[in-house]
């Protein structure tokens, strides 16, 4: 039998007229509906289609950030002469049956357009640019009370080509008028993965071209200019305030079995009650959770005497997330010991920030955090060779990269739009490169010691500390985004002491 359903533009199903029915003489179903949906008799169609008022126009508010986004445009298109570019936004993407994940744009495409819709595709032709954007599926259009992923009695009115040009001062098109615009363009390039539909109109025969456009896409987006920065901070001044709210929650977390998904949850609220979403899923680790990594069950219990490690970050309205670590002692007060590896990540965060400056190398700040944590490592007597026999780079030498065992990841990574912003730069632009006034980068030296570890004394077994900042590279140096939550042990003691005690007052 085939199958039901084909993919059209809109990334949604639509359905197949030559499909096997059990009834032939059924009418198909409407578009957008599914197989427990109530069947809708003729008169009840006829009487959803007549009696509505004239719809009064949607509120446009023209983008600040339009020139901007213009003038990146233009300077991609730069990089492609003659050629057509095309970027598509994404589709909405299935969680379980017919419910969908919430829609996020594609980080290359927003960053061009500013368009938060799904399905949406940019077209960057040597003639201008022009954005496709389905119409929309309002009354009396039978779409618009039956279509359960589109139509605007279920999710509520988006904008269509008119309502998008105004706010976003971009050439629009319909979407359905993209096949048609495309057919028998040369010299295309796509940004491919994101719009199955899309990948299948556009034909490549050199995937290379293709991988070349995601790349300076990235490249483009290092750095960073005044608005994104403007945005950056205000997803870290969010941030500050869901740490604010964990920091209060914490009595209630213990009280909870699952007290680390309380933990998540308090921090969930604050990022979508002030920005747009959570940038990534939240790392609410405590005690030996700590040691994992990427740690997002969250299940786990919240204890007194144990440490949590917090890796997590409000994504602003415009999609710019922070990425910020802080690891506190849940009960209030430094354990001795867990003092003391705290104290070693900060020496190496503190030692690599102060790398961060114009023409300084992309992986500067990484060596000089890894030799502080070795050098802790070997006064531990942990680290049984020579710290400069460790930090070799020489992938052959005999001991090269011991220390990797509790220092694990890298110290930074670029920041914006995506957590690990700019991926698909080449290297040498990114890792191999050198830092530019505008960049922002993360600054997370840590330390794991694994519980099951005989390498390292036992008091040290089950404890992982980490220290996460955002960094923006300025003319002479660098700032901290994120310096408004403490990173000294005692100044931590008294916040922690001064959020707990004012609970009661904390902000809505």
């Amino acid at each position: 039998m085939r199958n039901r359903f084909r993919p059209s533009l809109t990334g949604m199903p639509s359905e197949d007229q030559n499909s096997d029915r059990s009834h032939a003489d059924e009418p198909p179903a409407p578009e957008g509906t599914t197989s427990h949906d109530i069947k809708i008799p003729q008169a009840l169609r006829l009487f959803m289609e007549q009696g509505w008022a004239e719809p009064a126009p949607l509120a446009v508010a023209p983008s600040a950030a339009a020139p901007s986004r213009a003038a990146r445009r233009a300077r991609l298109a730069e990089h492609f002469p003659g050629d057509t570019l095309i970027i598509p936004t994404g589709t909405l993407r299935v969680r379980a049956n017919d419910t969908d994940y919430r829609f996020r744009p594609a980080s290359d495409f927003y960053w061009l357009t500013g368009d938060p819709e799904p399905d949406d595709v940019l077209v960057l032709a040597p003639s201008g640019a022009r954005l496709f954007v389905p119409a929309r599926s309002e009354r009396p259009s039978p779409r618009f009370y039956t279509d359960r992923r589109h139509g605007e009695l279920w999710v509520g009115p988006r904008f269509g080509p008119e309502e998008t040009a105004a706010a976003l001062d971009i050439d629009t098109a319909p979407l359905e008028e993209l096949e048609k615009a495309l057919d028998g363009v040369s010299g295309a390039r796509v940004l491919r993965g994101l719009n199955r539909r899309v990948d299948e109109l556009v034909a490549t025969e050199d995937s290379r071209r293709d991988r070349e456009l995601a790349a300076v896409l990235s490249e483009l987006r290092l750095v960073k200019d005044d608005h994104e920065i403007a945005q950056l901070e205000e997803a870290v001044a969010a941030t500050v305030l869901a740490f604010e709210d964990v920091v209060r929650a914490l009595p209630d977390a213990i009280r909870h079995d699952r007290g680390e998904r309380w933990i998540e949850g308090t921090f969930n609220r604050r990022a979508r009650a002030e920005g747009n979403d959570v940038g990534y899923g939240s790392i609410c680790a405590c005690g030996p959770h700590a040691t994992i990594l990427h740690w997002e069950r969250n299940d786990g219990r919240v204890r007194p005497d144990q440490l949590l490690l917090l890796d997590a970050g409000v994504e602003s309205r415009e999609l710019y997330t922070a990425d910020v670590t802080r690891t506190l002692p849940i009960g209030g007060r430094w354990p001795a010991t867990e003092r003391s590896i705290y104290e070693a990540v900060l020496s190496a965060q503190r030692t690599a920030i102060a790398i961060v400056r114009p023409g300084a190398a992309f992986l500067d700040p990484h060596r000089a955090a890894m030799e502080v944590l070795a050098e802790a490592l070997r006064e531990w007597g942990i680290l049984d060779v020579p710290v400069s026999l460790a930090l070799s780079e020489d992938l052959e030498a005999e001991g090269a990269g011991v220390h990797r065992r509790w220092t694990l990841h890298g110290t930074s990574h670029m920041l914006g739009l995506d957590v690990h912003d700019c991926a698909a730069a080449r290297n040498e632009h990114y890792r191999d490169g050198v830092l530019v006034e505008g960049m922002v980068l993360t600054i997370e030296p840590g330390l794991y010691f694994q519980p099951d570890d005989l390498r390292v004394p036992a008091r040290f077994r089950g404890i992982g500390v980490r220290i996460e900042d955002d960094v923006v590279v300025t003319a002479d140096g660098c700032r901290v985004l994120s310096a408004a939550l403490p990173t000294d042990p005692d100044d931590i003691e008294e916040w922690m002491a001064r959020l707990q005690a004012d609970r009661g007052d904390q902000a809505g």
